[in-house]
Order: C-alpha cells, then structure tokens, then sequence
C-alpha cells in the first residue's frame, strides 16, 4: 500500500460534521433573491474559492449549490469526477454524502411523528426491547466497565445524539468495542486501510442492533452531547414500525414524491458513469481512496444507514434542501406535513443537556441537524465526512450546498469558506438586471 494511503480511522474521520465552533449560516443581510445573469457573478467568491482549489490540484472537482424558496438549483461546477477520470463535475454527478443522510433520516422520522406512529419522547425499547436496560461506561476513556444508566433512550435523544450512544469513529474504549463488533454503520473503502476496516463485517439489521446495545453507553441519556449512532438506529426503528426496509421507506415516502431519483444507499449501474472519486489526503497527497470505477458503493450494504450511507447528486439532495425552506411541499405535493418541517428544524435538544466543546455548542440541534439560535435562526442543516455541507435557512429562504470529495474532511478548510464566502457574497453582490 502505497505510504499516502497508511490512513488511520481517527485521521480519515475527524472533523465528520459541522466544523465545531463555525456558525453554520452567520448573519447575512440578504435582500430579495437576485436575477443576476451568471451565477458565476452572484457569486463570485465561492467561485473563486473553487477556482482555487481545483488549480491547485487539492481537488479533483468541486460544486457549489444554490437556490432561492422553491426556484431552480444554480450550479457552480469546477474540475472532473475525478483526477483520473475527464468527465467534468456537474448537478447530476454522484457523492458519497456520509452524514448529510442524517437530517434526511431525521425527517423522515418526523412523518411517523406526525402520523401518531412514533412519539418524540417515547422510549427506543417499545421498538427495539434490546435497549431496555441500558448500562453507562464508568469511564469510556479508559474501560468498559458499566452501571445502570439513569434513564431510558428516547427518539428525541436519537436524533439529537443525546442518547449517550458510542460511535466506532469514537476515541474511546466504547468506540474500539463497536469496531471489534463489526457495529459500524458506514463504507469508506475496499482498501484495509488500518483502524478503519472492522475485523468482522458489518451484521443485518437485527444483530447490528443486538450487538449495538451490548456495548456501554458513553453517558447518560439526555445528559450529553456526544456525536453517535443514533440516527442510524432510528433509521432501523422507522424500519421495525413500517414492517419494510428503511430505504424502501425513504423511496416510497421521501425520494419517489420529491423527485430524488438519485439517491441511492447502492450506486446502481446505470449510475455508475456519474460516481465521483473519494481521494484520502496525507501529506498534501491526493490518493485514491475509494475509486468510482471500483467503488464500495456498488456494492449492497449490511442494510440502509440512517447516519452515513448515502450517496446522492448535488441535485437531489436540493431537492431535499427544498423540502426545508417550502415547508415540506414539492411541485405543488406535500412530501413532509409542514409543522413535521418546523418541528424538525426546532431546538430539540433536551433540557439541561450539556454541549460545552463539542460540535452543537453555541447552537440548537434538531432532526439530524445543527439547529441556528438568536442572530443564525432560521438555519439548519449538517455536513459530511467527505467534506460536503448542506444546509437552508429558512429566513431567507434560501438553499445551500457544497460537494467534495476528499477525507478526512478537515484537511483544507473548504467548510469554513464556503460559509464565509456564501456570507460576503451576499452582502456585495451585483444589481439586479
């Protein structure tokens, strides 16, 4: 294996969701939506920046998204599929959007709340009676030894990672013990890249789950903010109460009404041509890490990941973004109830929950997604460990996204630009015409 490839899981997964500490949408001053003729004018820092990073070969392609309440998707497009591959990046090309799936699992959630078929505050062990006697790690840092938790898990607490559930991207005892399970709900390769690849493949939905709650909570339900599995657990939970498979759930009830016809846990093969390549960076070095001709993605999952497993077009997933902003309506359809919108991009975190260093402090956190609070309200949204971010804000009625491929995904700060470019290009863009 070539020495740029030596990755490991807490090198290539750092940095999984919204860059802790970033505003994710800051005070804007955004008037009307613009009629500007060239979307490369509207915005023309973020297309620097993009201009940027593909030169520079850092990228092998970058895509910024725009849109405006229920307008057209304006597309920045810049670079290849890949560095070895001369299709040129555009709208309908396919990216692994790892955690962008959770606000989607979130909100389907949301419609089973709102059909009476799932309560917020009700206990994850009336579907799933493996958890009902969940035990806490004494020390998650230093060993698995447990008490009895304090409290039960609740789907308000899995949606908002307070459920004090691990993560086999976690740095900690509990985290190593659900990679030496086999529970980890994500693909990143085919390569064995070491600490990533678990010894054991990832089980069906139903040992996953055992196997998941076998495993010491890292802290008491309801009590911490602590990044988790939770969203994909909820996503087998919407499996258990609708008696079918999540994503066939998703297709039927979420991506069949809202014309997300690209959106796949599976990459098919009449998609293949559009799959982007994820590249690993170390040391400045662009290697291939999971190759779209050879991708892990074609291959069928242990079951649909609620929290890391889809691969989706910049297209789609506004689409989705689009869903947010009109209140759950799409050509005129009402895909998601409107106040199962609102609810699901409200602070739900619960009360007195601790958030101090971690990525939801300073702000709320809803159905899978960073919640704005005070000058931010009205945003919502959450990013990818591939570097992509998506997000609405709901005040301006407009839709955001950014799609890269690359891990781990604070290498460069592609996030963090975009969010300040999107800001500056808003407050100085041309006159209307």
């Amino acid at each position: 294996m070539p020495e740029a490839m030596i990755l490991t899981r807490r090198t290539l997964l750092r940095g999984a969701g919204v860059v802790a500490g970033a505003a994710l949408l800051p005070q804007w001053a955004f008037a009307a939506p613009p009629a500007a003729p060239s979307i490369d004018r509207q915005w023309p820092k973020v297309t620097a920046m993009l201009d940027r990073y593909v030169a520079e070969r850092k990228l092998a392609g970058a895509l910024a998204a725009f849109g405006w309440g229920a307008g057209p998707l304006a597309a920045i497009p810049r670079g290849l599929l890949g560095f070895d591959n001369p299709v040129p990046l555009g709208p309908d090309s396919l990216f692994r959007l790892y955690s962008m799936t959770k606000p989607v699992t979130g909100m389907a959630a949301m419609i089973l709340i709102d059909e009476g078929k799932l309560g917020l505050d009700q206990n994850l062990a009336d579907f799933m009676p493996e958890f009902a006697d969940p035990k806490v790690a004494i020390d998650p840092a230093k060993g698995l030894e447990a008490r009895p938790a304090k409290g039960q898990i609740t789907i308000r607490q899995l949606m908002t990672h307070t459920s004090g559930l691990g993560y086999s991207i976690g740095q900690n005892k509990v985290g190593q013990e659900l990679m030496r399970l086999g529970v980890v709900p994500a693909v990143v390769s085919r390569l064995p890249v070491p600490g990533l690849t678990a010894p054991v493949p990832t089980p069906g939905p139903d040992e996953f789950v055992r196997r998941a709650a076998s495993v010491p909570l890292v802290a008491d339900p309801g009590t911490r903010w602590s990044y988790s599995m939770g969203l994909d657990i909820l996503g087998l939970v919407i499996g258990r109460i609708v008696g079918k498979p999540f994503g066939d759930f998703l297709q039927e009830r979420l991506f069949g009404p809202a014309g997300m016809t690209s959106s796949f846990f599976q990459v098919p093969d009449t998609a293949a041509a559009r799959l982007t390549t994820n590249y690993g960076i170390v040391q400045g070095i662009a290697a291939p890490l999971d190759k779209a001709a050879d991708s892990v993605f074609r291959d069928p999952p242990a079951f649909a990941f609620g929290g890391a497993g889809l691969v989706g077009s910049p297209a789609d997933y506004d689409r989705f973004l689009a869903l947010l902003v009109n209140g759950g309506r799409s050509g005129g359809r009402q895909v998601i109830p409107e106040k199962a919108v609102v609810l699901g991009m409200s602070n739900l975190l619960p009360p007195g929950v601790q958030t101090k260093g971690t990525m939801a402090e300073g702000s709320g956190f809803g159905a899978g997604g960073k919640v704005g609070l005070g000058e931010d309200e009205g945003s919502f949204g959450w990013s990818g460990a591939a570097g992509t971010i998506g997000f609405v804000n709901t005040r301006l009625g407009l839709r955001a996204g950014l799609y890269v491929q690359y891990m781990p995904s604070d290498t460069y700060p592609t996030r963090d630009e975009f969010l300040k470019d999107v800001r500056d290009d808003s407050l100085t863009r041309p006159p209307e015409s």
